[in-house]
């Protein structure tokens, strides 16, 4: 897997371009701005884009704006943006419409390296990751006509960790399930949300577009 890395903090781009690189992760080259960025993915098109959402010059959302120009000018690259705040807004501005390839993850994530890199895998597949506490906050907010309230206890939690980027594996493990179960839940989930079978279709994604919807 090949990435570029985009922060305006030097230490922490290059830290993070450490441990990626113990990581087996081919670090592409940095950037220190949302233009530099555009410039370096333009010539080394990454499988993915790791950019923090507030960049010069006005610090507030110039890594979504890069984000959505990657995904609309460069689709075979993935997009993962750190944020050091919990902003359940920018997750739904840079998700609601296509959330395929991206991903949201708070900063404090960044040390558990494997976490990362499952996540920069998950993204580069084509699926969608949202850090833990933004999906909390999002199950908490649903509005009182969303489809999600036709879910059972146990099928909210499963798009929840869905919404996490985590694989029917991970979801048994945390729940204590077998795969099976988990599949037959999921499956259900899928047709509660009106989520039909397709080969077109990545209906993981899809009901967590459904999740940043409601």
């Amino acid at each position: 897997m090949r990435v570029v890395i985009a922060d305006d903090v030097m230490l922490l781009r290059s830290g993070l371009s450490h441990l990626l690189s113990q990581a087996g992760v081919s670090v592409a080259g940095e950037a220190g701005n949302a233009e530099e960025l555009l410039r370096l993915v333009a010539v080394e098109r990454p499988d993915v884009a790791i950019v923090d959402i507030r960049m010069p010059p006005t610090l507030t959302d110039e890594g979504i704006q890069a984000a959505q120009l990657i995904r609309s000018q460069y689709p075979h690259t993935a997009v993962l943006l750190l944020s050091q705040y919990l902003q359940v807004r920018y997750a739904q501005r840079l998700l609601a419409d296509q959330p395929s390839g991206l991903g949201y993850l708070l900063k404090e994530r960044v040390s558990d390296v494997a976490l990362l890199v499952d996540a920069m895998n998950r993204v580069v597949d084509g699926e969608c990751v949202i850090d833990p506490a933004i999906v909390s906050r999002l199950m908490q907010r649903r509005r009182a006509d969303s489809p999600l309230n036709r879910l059972t206890a146990r099928e909210n939690q499963i798009l929840a960790l869905m919404a996490e980027g985590r694989s029917n594996s991970g979801i048994a493990g945390q729940l204590a399930l077998s795969e099976r179960t988990v599949e037959a839940a999921s499956a259900q989930l899928f047709r509660k949300l009106g989520l039909e079978p397709s080969p077109d279709l990545n209906r993981r994604v899809l009901a967590v577009l459904t999740l940043l919807r409601a």
